[in-house]
């Protein structure tokens, strides 16, 4: 295994076992709806620039284009794969929804619509549907992805999928997290670039961002 390799694998357990503490340590008030504040987003930038860097750090020192797959995609499958990814994820979150109420767990989507707080709530969608799909898809399926594919493309996506739920640090999410995951790193497998994963990741967000909104 290589250093490299290594210290991703140390990064993203430390990036779980954070997120998973701030997850069972938090307190919220109730009815308290994060991307109703500015406070939310500025975090979330922050946080997202850090563990930016954090990877960045890690790649110095390569091909940071390979190894982040920042190329054209290859194939077909950079049109038709987000469509399937699409379709499939939305239909096991229909399934599992009932069972594990993935997206109540997390607690980000506000229940209901307020526009006197469309500021704070545009701020935090950028976050949401830009920056964290972007770095996200960085992380995983672009540095993860390249690292773990020497062992095998199959054990690199569920690898991926595995780490990016975990990451996420929810229990009842983790299995639609996870199938998300693996799906991206399947798509960053069949294009051979990380560009499709970004703009799927960015759609997955957007549908969660609006539905409050269209509700």
């Amino acid at each position: 295994m290589s250093g490299r390799l290594k210290a991703w694998l140390v990064f993203v357990g430390l990036f779980a076992a954070v997120s998973y503490a701030s997850n069972f340590l938090g307190n919220q008030p109730e009815g308290y709806e994060p991307l109703y504040h500015y406070a939310t987003a500025v975090g979330g930038a922050i946080t997202y620039t850090v563990l930016l860097i954090v990877v960045v750090v890690i790649a110095f020192g390569t091909d940071m284009r390979e190894l982040f797959a920042l190329r054209r995609p290859r194939t077909a499958w950079a049109f038709g794969g987000p469509f399937v990814l699409i379709v499939a994820v939305l239909a096991l979150s229909a399934i599992l929804d009932p069972i594990l109420h993935p997206g109540k767990e997390q607690g980000l989507v506000p229940t209901h619509w307020q526009p006197s707080h469309a500021g704070p709530y545009a701020a935090n969608a950028v976050v949401v549907v830009v920056i964290a799909p972007i770095v996200e898809e960085l992380i995983f399926r672009g540095m993860g992805y390249s690292l773990l594919e020497r062992y095998g493309r199959a054990l690199a996506i569920v690898a991926v999928g595995v780490a990016f739920g975990l990451a996420h640090g929810l229990v009842d999410a983790l299995p639609l997290l996870a199938a998300l995951g693996a799906g991206l790193a399947w798509l960053r497998s069949k294009t051979g670039s990380v560009f499709p994963g970004m703009a799927t990741h960015a759609i997955f967000n957007g549908i969660a961002v609006l539905s409050v909104i269209l509700r």
